[in-house]
Formats: structure tokens, C-alpha cells, sequence
């Protein structure tokens, strides 16, 4: 849980920087990838992530903008074409939700607010918002290794990313 603003910013920075990494491994031609037909391919993973970061921060009084709006139904529509559309669209959310959140004093991390019908503390909604869109990004690396691609390090070495340490990666 987040005790200081300035601590959800700082891990918020850094959480959307490997977001990034996992959007700029997917080429355009692997975004269809999906576990099935009636699951989220890699592209719709990808802008629900963007689709979060308008949607859960308004019930906490942050209006992020971006260049994309929730539509009444709480979507913002079909995904762009091009996972480098997907990426400047979630830095620019992101980076709103930075901005917007220079707007709270560390009070609000204890204020309740009212989500998906339940109260919940400004510190825990941004410790979701935070852990949903890491449980998505795991989503996409698996989508990844099914689509045969690499999946960058995030919090530690890959298999292909113990190379850059000049290590084997370990047996399995």
C-alpha cells in the first residue's frame, strides 16, 4: 500500500516504463495473438491497460485525459491498429495520471472512495491499478512464448535476457 504520493508516482514511473518494453516486443503481426477467440488477443490486453488508466482514476476525483475518451459505456472503442498507436496513447494516459495526481496531499491516500461497490482507500484503489495492470502485462507475456516472441526483462532476466549478463540461463 501506498503511504506518500510521491511513492505511488515513483513505482508508477517505473511500472509504466516496462509496460512500454512489453507493447514495443509485440510486432503488429503477433497482436492477433489470444488463448482463444473468446479471450483478449495481445492488442485488446494492451488497450484495456490504457482503457484502466482513464476509467478507475476518475472514481477517485482524477480526470485524466488523454487522446482517447471513455465513452458512456466506460470503454474508449476498438484498439488502434499498430501497437506503437497503443504505446503513445498509454504514455500520454499515464502521464496524465502523473499530472493529476501533483493535485493530491498524502490525506487522500487514507480518504474512502466508492469502486465497483465497494469503499476502498485512495492508497489501496492505486495499489490495484498498479497489480491489475502487472497481472495483465503476465497475461501478455504468456501470449508472447505462445506467439513465439521474446519477452523482455521486467523484473529480472528472461530466458533469452540472461545473455545480456553473459550467463546461461538456468536449466528447467
Amino acid at each position: 500500500m501506498f503511504r506518500r504520493v510521491e511513492d505511488f508516482k515513483s513505482i508508477w514511473q517505473q511500472e509504466a516504463e516496462k509496460t512500454l518494453a512489453v507493447f514495443a516486443a509485440i510486432p503488429d503481426a503477433a497482436a492477433h495473438q489470444a488463448v482463444d477467440a473468446q479471450h483478449r488477443d495481445l492488442r485488446r490486453l494492451a488497450w484495456h491497460l490504457v482503457e484502466t488508466i482513464l476509467e478507475l482514476p476518475q472514481n477517485l476525483g482524477l480526470k485524466v485525459r488523454g487522446p482517447v475518451a471513455l465513452g458512456p459505456d466506460g470503454f474508449i472503442g476498438a484498439p488502434p491498429p499498430t501497437m506503437a498507436e497503443i504505446g503513445i496513447t498509454y504514455r500520454a494516459v499515464s502521464e496524465s495520471l502523473l499530472d493529476h495526481m501533483g493535485s493530491w496531499s498524502n490525506t487522500e491516500l487514507g480518504r474512502n472512495f466508492t469502486l465497483y461497490g465497494e469503499t476502498w482507500t485512495g492508497a489501496f484503489a492505486l495499489y490495484v491499478l498498479v497489480s491489475h495492470q502487472t497481472h495483465h502485462r503476465g497475461q501478455m507475456t504468456v501470449l508472447m512464448r505462445q506467439a513465439g516472441l521474446a519477452v523482455p526483462s521486467v523484473y529480472g532476466p528472461t530466458r533469452e535476457g540472461w545473455a545480456d549478463f553473459g550467463l546461461e540461463p538456468p536449466k528447467v
